[in-house]
């Protein structure tokens, strides 16, 4: 079979590296010419081990250990009298060694990647004596490289970005793939990089893994994303090496290489005249296939007969263009604008300006609709002014309005009565002509702000507003009075002419010059032998003393009429009187005390007599606490025992009981008709349970209205009176009534009288009766014969 030049070339390589790794593997440790070792304390010899390194190829597979090389020394005759010991770095382990021989096997399979070599010592002993026979020397066992290990990209997979329209050779990104065979050694580890995915718009370097653009105007717009698939190769890339791939995503960014163009060269928006200002319009936007900020726009106004009625700014969200009102718009004026606006990119891109304009201009025509507005005033506020002494009906003022529409419909005019709740004005419904409906005073209310609504005539629903201030002009009509309450007061032991008060005066008037104030005292005050008044023409007056020794017990309060008079026109006046009361004052003047009933007792009553009387009160009133005290002692023995039954001191009177057999204290059974039964409303307290027992000897007993009526009555009264005592105490006084079914029972005349009258029937009325038959009926006269 023939080879071509690259088989040839591998397998020769492969043949030689197969030599000289068994030329390695039979090298020995052989001894020099020099003297024999001799041990420690004698002269030092040349070392008789020559040191050599031992090569094992890796990842061996065979069944047999590995034959790694064999030490020997010049010592050996052959004859077994020296062995061999091996120490170090996998010793026993990894490595083992034949005393008798010096031959080293490795018993397991070794791989370069975890470790690359291994250092051990060796050692040539007396069989017999087990003494060195030769200086321990170390050598190295390196771990021969295979091609095991693929390339491998470590930090794939990649992505990266390159601008769209970039030129051929653009680098986009590089990738590294790494081989853990050993470096230093044959071609194991030499990569090489190629493109299996993303040819022809990519390459990539075979040595440095450098990726590159391979076309020349690659466009986002018609395609932002590439998916690449990079190869990298050991053993230069020839046949027989191990690969790996990895994967590389790459973005065209864009680039400002698309201008603005409007979809349409003209627009066209209806707008009603009664839009306020800064209302939006429309809202246009001229298109762009960039993104980001290669697609940010800005617009302009360029031309037209609306440019300062209306404005253009731009979204930045959406990059639109959004068409506001700077001014009213007016139907009846102007019913139509044309807008011719502009739109460009904010920054361009000098490579791409042979495109074309980065602009487009398009047309806006905004119609103006008519809308029914409401009336106009002509002024937006009315000023007006009005004494507050004009009379009812006066006029004050004027307003007008009319409809700004073409119809110029006539127009009414009214007050909001929110605004002058007191209805002081009145408007002419047809001229606008304002009147005043009250009387004004502008110390209650100086200027009065008020609405007046001017509502067309053919449509009421449009309502217009106009304001008017109307300020109430002062007069002179309200008098001066004192600025406050004054408490003044005057010392016993003041002398004359000593100021004892300052006072002023306030006006709720408001004269354009300013107040002036004149005080005095009135005509009857004038004459006063204990106060006068001093005008400091400064709208203030002090009021001082004429005399010394003022007295509480002669007069302990003055009244001191001032007259105030301001400088109005006409000018009003006012009488105000100032309470001055005398007090006992301390050595710097202050009041300590202005009581004057202390005065009141005799001139002769000193102090320690007041004390003394003082002290026979208490005394008294203590005595009296005393009596009381032992009085509610004694009778403490009256009180109730709360341990003690309140009903054992209760005494009954004219319990009569139910007869002989009735054995329940307080039955009222024998007192009532058994034939009728009511309900009554029972004490809160206690509810007496009253047992109706029926008597099997009793005869019905007739119904005696009187008797059950006078009963009932008496329990009503005991139920609801909230003082009567308990009902197990509560003693009845029961009437009998006015007669009986069985008349008089009296035995006075039955002696006497001669009556056949027949008492058998006693018999009949039950036990409580047997008695009285027995008596009065048959055998009775044998019985008293």
């Amino acid at each position: 079979m023939k080879l071509g030049k690259a088989e040839l070339c591998h397998l020769l390589q492969l043949i030689a590296l197969f030599l000289c790794i068994s030329g390695m593997s039979q090298a020995e440790l052989s001894r020099s010419r020099s003297k024999p070792y001799f041990p420690a304390g004698r002269p030092r010899t040349k070392r008789s081990w020559v040191w050599n390194q031992f090569f094992v190829l890796e990842e061996y597979m065979g069944s047999d250990p590995l034959y790694v090389g064999k030490l020997h020394s010049d010592v050996d005759k052959g004859d077994g009298s020296i062995k061999y010991i091996l120490s170090g770095e996998g010793a026993s382990s990894i490595f083992i060694i034949d005393e008798n021989t010096g031959d080293i096997h490795a018993t397991k399979r070794l791989d370069r990647e975890e470790q690359a070599y291994y250092t051990l010592r060796a050692q040539a002993l007396d069989r017999l004596t087990n003494k060195p026979v030769e200086p321990e020397s170390e050598f190295v066992i390196k771990i021969q490289d295979i091609n095991d290990n693929e390339p491998r990209f470590l930090d794939g997979p990649y992505t990266a970005g390159v601008p769209e329209m970039s030129p051929v050779g653009t680098s986009v990104v590089q990738v590294t793939a790494t081989d853990a065979d050993d470096p230093t050694y044959g071609n194991s580890a030499r990569v090489v990089y190629s493109i299996l995915q993303g040819q022809p718009y990519f390459s990539v370097e075979p040595k440095t893994g450098v990726i590159k653009t391979a076309l020349p105007n690659m466009d986002r717009e018609a395609k932002d994303q590439y998916l690449l698939v990079i190869q990298a190769k050991d053993m230069v890339g020839q046949n027989g090496g191990l690969s790996g791939t990895t994967s590389v995503t790459v973005t065209l960014t864009d680039v400002n290489d698309n201008p603005p163009r409007f979809p349409r060269r003209s627009y066209q928006y209806n707008v009603p005249e009664s839009l306020p200002v800064a209302s939006v319009v429309a809202r246009i936007k001229a298109s762009d296939a960039d993104i980001g900020a290669n697609a940010e726009m800005e617009y302009k106004i360029v031309d037209g007969d609306g440019l300062g009625v209306f404005k253009i700014s731009v979204d930045k969200d959406t990059q639109e263009g959004i068409i506001t009102i700077q001014k009213d718009l007016d139907f009846e004026a102007k019913t139509s604008y044309t807008l011719r606006i502009e739109a460009a990119n904010k920054d361009a891109d000098p490579r791409f300006l042979s495109l074309g304009p980065f602009s487009d201009t398009t047309t806006v025509k905004i119609i103006v609709e008519d809308v029914d507005e409401p009336p106009v005033f002509s002024s937006p506020l009315y000023p007006m002014e009005v004494s507050e002494a004009t009379q009812v009906g006066n006029i004050i003022g004027t307003v007008a309005a009319h409809d700004p529409d073409s119809s110029n419909s006539p127009v009414r005019y009214s007050i909001d009565r929110n605004t002058d709740l007191e209805r002081y004005f009145n408007i002419d419904a047809n001229s606008g002509v304002i009147t005043t409906a009250k009387s004004l005073d502008r110390e209650t209310n100086a200027v009065h702000n008020i609405t007046v609504l001017a509502m067309e005539s053919q449509n009421p629903s449009q309502v217009g507003r106009g304001y008017v201030a109307i300020t109430i002009l002062d007069i002179n009509d309200n008098a001066p009075e004192f600025a406050m309450d004054y408490e003044t007061t005057v010392c016993e032991n003041a002398q004359p002419g000593q100021v004892i008060q300052k006072i002023s005066a306030v006006d709720k008037d408001e004269p354009s010059s300013g107040h002036q104030f004149y005080f005095s005292l009135t005509t009857d005050a004038t004459n006063n032998h204990n106060f006068s008044l001093k005008d400091n023409k400064d709208n203030t007056a002090s009021v001082l003393t004429r005399r010394n020794g003022f007295r509480r017990q002669e007069q302990s309060v003055y009244y001191l009429p001032i007259f105030i008079v301001d400088s109005g026109s006409p000018s009003l006046s006012s009488t105000n009187t100032l309470t001055i009361r005398v007090c006992d004052c301390d050595a710097d003047g202050v009041a300590q005390t202005c009581n004057a009933e202390a005065y009141v007792l005799p001139a002769g009553l000193s102090t320690g007599a007041l004390v003394a009387i003082l002290a026979c009160v208490l005394t008294l009133l203590v005595l009296i606490l005393l009596i009381v005290t032992m009085r509610r002692r004694k009778k403490e023995p009256l009180i109730f025992d709360e341990e003690r039954d309140i009903r054992e001191n209760i005494v009954r009177y004219d319990d009569e009981g139910g007869g002989e057999e009735d054995t329940e204290a307080f039955d009222m059974t024998a007192l009532r008709n058994l034939n009728v039964i009511r309900d009554t409303k029972t004490r809160r307290d206690v509810t007496p349970e009253i047992q109706f027992l029926s008597r099997p000897t009793f005869k019905s007993i007739p119904d005696n209205v009187i008797f059950r009526e006078f009963i009932w009555e008496r329990l009503k009264e005991a139920d609801v009176d909230p003082c009567a005592p308990p009902y197990d105490s509560l003693q009845t006084y029961a009437f009998e009534g006015n007669g009986s079914v069985a008349e008089s029972l009296s035995s006075l005349d039955s002696l006497s009288s001669n009556s056949d009258q027949n008492y058998d029937y006693l018999s009949d009325w039950g036990p409580r009766f047997k008695r009285l038959a027995d008596m009065y009926g048959t055998g009775q006269e044998g019985l008293y014969s």
